[in-house]
């Protein structure tokens, strides 16, 4: 009953995410830049273990999101869900690609990546992180702000 719970909550909580980078993320410069109707987005959800969630934002801040860009993913919002119990253990962030293709074709080399595989190590040294990972490809709908 909890994680069916927990799972329409998160549905929910991912509805509103894309609901905000539709609307207001749109009208940063570097979102409008990376626009075309041939994108792909990738919205990713994370649980961390009990407390790590912030290992995981110093992780995300002082390399992630860089790696990223350099592999030619571009970075749309970065979210937290305010109410608890998801407050406490949930990172909600949502990607762009210029294919499904290409998005797995980043990731492959995102991985691959020495300085990645270095900050990894680096940022697990106290303990995992990560306990699960969710992510769902998503096209922007013809009537969508940010496609």
């Amino acid at each position: 009953m909890f994680r069916k719970c927990r799972n329409n909550y998160l549905l929910g909580l991912t509805i509103f995410a894309c609901g905000i980078i539709s609307g207001s993320m749109i009208q940063l410069a570097s979102v409008a830049e990376a626009q075309s109707g041939e994108r792909v987005f990738e919205l990713r959800t994370y649980t961390t273990y009990p407390g790590r969630l912030d290992a995981l934002h110093a992780r995300f801040t002082n390399h992630t999101i860089g790696l990223f860009e350099r592999h030619g993913m571009t970075n749309i919002g970065y979210f937290v869900p305010q109410d608890a119990p998801l407050a406490e253990n949930t990172l909600i962030y949502v990607l762009s690609h210029d294919s499904r293709e290409a998005g797995k074709a980043s990731w492959a080399a995102f991985i691959a990546d020495p300085e990645w595989q270095a900050a990894y190590q680096a940022s697990i040294s106290d303990g995992p992180i990560v306990d699960k990972i969710e992510n769902v490809y998503m096209d922007a709908t013809d009537y969508s702000m940010i496609n």
